[in-house]
């Protein structure tokens, strides 16, 4: 009975709670226009971040271009094979590897005993032909006087034929005696003329002067080359360092062995003369000129920097001085980028750490070039 009660007929629902059914439409009018908003906002945000990132891009351009950055870029140093022109016994080996010399330091001796006496020889050659030349001028000046002797001879001859030429017509000498008076003038004349001959070749040996100063005749100047030659090759026994520099490979040379002219020893690397050769491409080149400032990084010595400056900058490419360079005739060449050599000169103070031929360098050149918009142009 009491479940029946509880079940009775369900309350009746007026028409005026029926109208408040349509309540959850008005919950969903914010979603709508959240939806309408973000479909509104999405294409302006879009558009904004490409238009912010186009500004952004246009500015780091304009900014940009000023700094060429290079990483293929190396230490170099003026380095030199030693050696000399003459050939000989190496007697000494005055330095050790790795040793560090200043310029005029000897490095090496050669046997100088050979040069010594090929020196020897030479000026006693020399000597010699000082004294043939001063022979040949007193042999001139005695042939001079010759000359005078055979021509007095001749003159006497001279007159004993024209007395004995006119004798011989009426008897005063013989037939013989006149033809012997004849013979000996034209002996004489021929002597006379046969002396004289021999008196020019003379005086053209002394080069057309009779007293001419023998240092300046030809046959001297060439003993007297022969000579500064041997003592030149003596002088070229010893080998100097021709600047200062650390020398290396020093093993590789004894006393003892042979050496050969012009083979290289062993050799020097100067600690004075050093730069860094830079290979930038040639598009990065524009604005690069001689006298920009550098900052240079060594991949030896992390976080070091160097001060330098453009020196120079070659008139070619790296390839204008190769062995083999590139023909680009054929028909399937391609463009390739060239690389132009650029030289800096580095700014070393003391206590910097050693800079040493063939470290890698990164070199930031400053150009200090700010783009416009003609640039784009």
């Amino acid at each position: 009975m009491s479940q029946a009660a509880t079940a009775g007929p369900a309350p009746k629902v007026s028409e005026a709670s029926a109208t408040v059914s349509p309540a959850p439409r008005v919950a969903e009018a914010p979603a709508t226009r959240r939806r309408t908003t973000r479909s509104v906002l999405r294409p302006i945000l879009m558009l904004g971040g490409i238009l912010a990132v186009a500004i952004g891009s246009g500015a780091w351009w304009l900014t940009g271009g000023r700094w060429v950055s290079v990483d293929n870029a190396y230490v170099r140093a003026a380095k030199e094979a030693v050696a000399t022109d003459v050939s000989g016994i190496v007697k000494e080996v005055t330095v050790r590897e790795g040793q560090r010399v200043r310029k005029g330091d000897v490095l090496l001796r050669l046997d100088p005993r050979p040069f010594e006496i090929a020196v020897a020889g030479a000026r006693a050659h020399l000597n010699g032909m000082v004294s043939t030349l001063n022979a040949m001028k007193l042999e001139y000046k005695r042939l001079l006087r010759e000359i005078e002797v055979k021509q007095a001879q001749v003159n006497s001859d001279q007159a004993n034929y024209d007395r004995f030429a006119g004798l011989v017509r009426n008897g005063g000498v013989t037939r013989a005696e006149y033809d012997n008076a004849r013979f000996a003038l034209a002996a004489g004349k021929q002597s006379v003329e046969s002396l004289r001959v021999a008196a020019a070749v003379q005086l053209a040996r002394l080069g057309g002067e009779a007293d001419v100063d023998v240092t300046t005749m030809s046959d001297y100047l060439q003993a007297k080359a022969r000579l500064d030659e041997a003592q030149r090759q003596l002088e070229h026994t010893v080998i100097y360092a021709p600047f200062d520099g650390v020398v290396t490979q020093v093993e590789t040379v004894q006393p003892g062995m042979y050496l050969a002219a012009a083979t290289a020893a062993f050799g020097i690397v100067s600690t004075e003369r050093v730069w860094i050769e830079a290979n930038p491409k040639e598009t990065e080149l524009t604005w690069v000129k001689p006298g920009d400032p550098v900052e240079i990084s060594v991949d030896t010595y992390p976080g070091r920097t160097w001060a330098g400056v453009v020196e120079t900058i070659a008139p070619n490419s790296g390839s204008e001085f190769s062995v083999l360079p590139a023909q680009n005739t054929s028909g399937n060449w391609v463009k390739v980028v060239q690389r132009i050599p650029v030289r800096i000169q580095v700014e070393r103070k003391p206590g910097d750490p050693e800079l040493r031929a063939g470290m890698s360098v990164v070199a930031e050149i400053d150009t200090g070039h700010k783009r416009t918009l003609r640039d784009l142009y």
